[in-house]
């Protein structure tokens, strides 16, 4: 593996400009300064919006998409990408409320479906984009579809209620003072962080990203590496399933419904780059938040939902143009 430091080896030294300082530390902490401005303006705008009770409400709400946009995180740093995350998270509601009945299995069989369904379906999805050779966009549309039609078929279109205690804890219940939902986020995000940043296989989701082809001549297994990102990102959309089904306390197939969307605007605006080879797990994380506050704050002025859907929709286009510039300046 000696020439994988060359597929993931960045020189920005060599023909650029010093940047000057106040532009270093946006370039570094841009996404924390402007999340902290959209606060403020949210708070200015709507005095209701910093009230603790608002806060946890942010959090517990944004832990779902958050998990979603990490496992997204890496498929996008491989130039992949999914949009079947909002229909697997209903098929995973539908399915983990049949065996989450109050009275039946135990709560450790609900958590299993839930990373079976999901992970599975990455599988299948990881499967077919690397040996049938089908771009992701094509595979994940078509999961998009088919499990959003198999949660309406399974549930008769009904939601299904009757859910366990246990359960119900893990999207509504606190520890400390800190929303359960809040405490796996975390926990995900620091495994996720480790996965990313300090195992070869986080080089190698890189390098491939970087470079495919000059990641095959070091000898990375490419097969093997994409399979295992959409495996570990449908094992995450399963488990945000698990936590939302828990929160809304039902299965619903109507759940998750363009939660792709919010995943991968916060994935983007957290600064990874759709061209790949570019990310960052506490970007995707802070990213996660900003489309937590504007969402609660815009809801607070009870703003319409389809004018967010546009905002939603100019916010990741800009985030893709600018991202375009400074590849294009590079």
């Amino acid at each position: 593996m000696s020439n994988l430091s060359t597929v993931t080896n960045n020189n920005p030294g060599v023909g650029v400009q010093k940047e000057s300082k106040a532009g270093t530390i946006f370039k570094k902490y841009g996404m924390l300064i402007i999340l902290v401005a959209l606060i403020g303006l949210m708070t200015a705008l709507e005095p209701n919006f910093i009230n603790s009770n608002n806060i946890i409400n942010i959090v517990r709400q944004m832990a779902v998409i958050g998990i979603i946009a990490i496992g997204v995180t890496f498929i996008i740093i491989t130039s992949g990408i999914d949009l079947s995350s909002g229909s697997v998270v209903a098929l995973t509601s539908v399915l983990v409320a049949t065996v989450a009945q109050e009275g039946t299995y135990p709560l450790i069989v609900a958590v299993l479906v839930a990373i079976a369904i999901g992970a599975g379906t990455g599988l299948f999805n990881g499967f077919l984009i690397t040996k049938g050779n089908i771009a992701p966009f094509i595979v994940t549309l078509g999961m998009m579809t088919a499990a959003r039609g198999l949660a309406l078929l399974y549930s008769g279109g009904r939601p299904i209620g009757g859910l366990s205690d246990s359960l119900l804890f893990l999207g509504q219940g606190m520890i400390a003072g800190i929303p359960v939902p809040v405490i796996i986020f975390a926990i995900i995000g620091v495994i996720s962080y480790i996965l990313l940043n300090k195992t070869r296989f986080g080089k190698y989701v890189y390098a491939i990203g970087g470079n495919e082809q000059a990641a095959m001549i070091a000898g990375v297994n490419v097969t093997k590496v994409k399979i295992l990102v959409y495996t570990f990102n449908g094992l995450l959309v399963g488990i945000a399933g698990l936590i939302l089904t828990a929160r809304i306390a039902s299965g619903q197939p109507t759940a998750g419904n363009m939660y792709e969307l919010d995943a991968i605007a916060a994935t983007v605006i957290g600064g990874t780059s759709l061209t790949g080879g570019i990310g960052t797990i506490g970007g995707t994380i802070i990213g996660a938040l900003i489309i937590g506050v504007m969402n609660n704050g815009l809801d607070l002025m009870n703003v319409s939902s389809y004018w967010q859907q546009i905002l939603k929709g100019v916010i990741i286009t800009v985030a893709v143009y600018i991202d375009a510039r400074k590849h294009k300046k590079k």
